[in-house]
């Protein structure tokens, strides 16, 4: 039986602009076996969970549970779990940590102020190599389980701060995963690549291979900010940003062929249009800037595929939305041979919005 993640890579469906949206992160150790909605089905209270859901409903906040790779055996009662809270906007990223024995303190955090990138000295400064986060939930998607559970074992064999985490969107991207703090999320990840992410991340710097968005922005941005990335050659992590994106919870929903939302469980129904394609789908014009001074206006539009793809195991089998950077242009003088602008840039980057499922 074909797998949706077998599907989508026979397909070449484009990575970008996939990741699913979080300006901020909140990671709670939780061992044990975990249900297709892990916030309340686990071994997490489901009152708690429900009540981490609600309160960080609608803040850029994103609420996960992750555990060790391994063996899942549950932690006694009481035990200290760790809990990683991570910003990721550009120029303000930072992880904080600590044990707790109640995740029930976690709801007196000021969710508003975490997804603006105040942590308010809460906790201590994470110090390690980056945390990198594989998706591994096989009651969402049998592909994350079967194809995430033994990357995350590899990369935890060798040293790298690995952990499974409940559900990050894009089961047909699997193995995928996101790096902390800068929140690049990747997607058929194998570990050489892995680990040339963490190393990057640990340098300030970031792989754009294999790589699906920055969960700070919503999905039309994520595929303007690797756009431009790739097409000037910039690492950086910090050195570029998208600023004039519409917050998602201002946003209108883009629309998968089949009539399903882009969004899934992702968090974020996209940028407003701000205009329409000449087929009909919308497109954003969105600008990003780069901490040398200079900016470009990148146009995006939404397409649909052409292939047919399920967006999990077992879904109606749908030809799936995605991005496509149709033009980048300068707005400020740039080095020659650098940034090419215009047209000359059309189309470098494409990746598929349906990817939260």
């Amino acid at each position: 039986m074909s797998t949706c993640a077998t599907a989508s890579r026979m397909a070449a469906e484009p990575l970008a602009g996939t990741a699913a949206t979080a300006r901020t992160w909140l990671l709670i150790e939780q061992s044990g076996p975990w249900g297709a909605q892990a916030l309340t089905d686990s071994h997490l209270d489901p009152a708690v969970g429900r009540a981490l859901e609600a309160a960080s409903e609608d803040t850029g906040v994103r609420v996960a549970l992750i555990r060790r790779p391994g063996r899942h055996a549950d932690q006694r009662a009481g035990a200290p779990r760790r809990v990683f809270l991570a910003h990721t906007s550009p120029g303000r990223s930072w992880i904080r940590t600590t044990r707790i024995a109640d995740p029930a303190s976690l709801l007196e955090l000021d969710f508003a102020a975490l997804s603006a990138g105040e942590h308010g000295d809460i906790w201590e400064p994470y110090q390690g190599l980056p945390p990198v986060l594989v998706c591994t939930n096989g009651k969402r998607d049998r592909c994350c389980a079967v194809l995430g559970r033994p990357l995350a074992a590899e990369l935890a064999a060798d040293g790298m701060e690995a952990w499974e985490v409940t559900h990050i969107g894009g089961h047909r991207f699997s193995p995928t995963l996101f790096v902390l703090p800068y929140g690049y999320a990747y997607g058929r990840a194998e570990a050489p690549l892995v680990k040339d992410a963490v190393v990057a991340a640990r340098d300030g710097r970031v792989v754009i291979d294999h790589c699906r968005g920055r969960s700070t922005w919503d999905r039309p941005a994520q595929a303007a900010d690797l756009a431009v990335r790739e097409a000037i050659g910039e690492e950086r992590a910090d050195a570029v940003d998208v600023v004039d994106a519409v917050d998602a919870v201002d946003a209108v929903d883009a629309v998968r062929v089949d009539g399903g939302s882009n969004v899934g469980d992702g968090g974020d129904a996209g940028t407003r249009p701000s205009a329409e394609t000449e087929v009909g789908g919308p497109a954003w014009h969105l600008t990003v800037t780069h901490v040398d001074g200079r900016s470009w206006q990148v146009v995006v539009e939404q397409r649909a595929g052409d292939a047919a793809t399920p967006a999990s195991c077992g879904a109606a089998i749908a030809p799936p939305t995605y991005m496509f950077v149709s033009s980048i242009t300068a707005h400020t003088p740039v080095v020659s041979g650098e940034v090419p602008s215009g047209e000359a840039l059309a189309g470098s980057v494409a990746g598929s919005v349906a990817g939260a499922a």
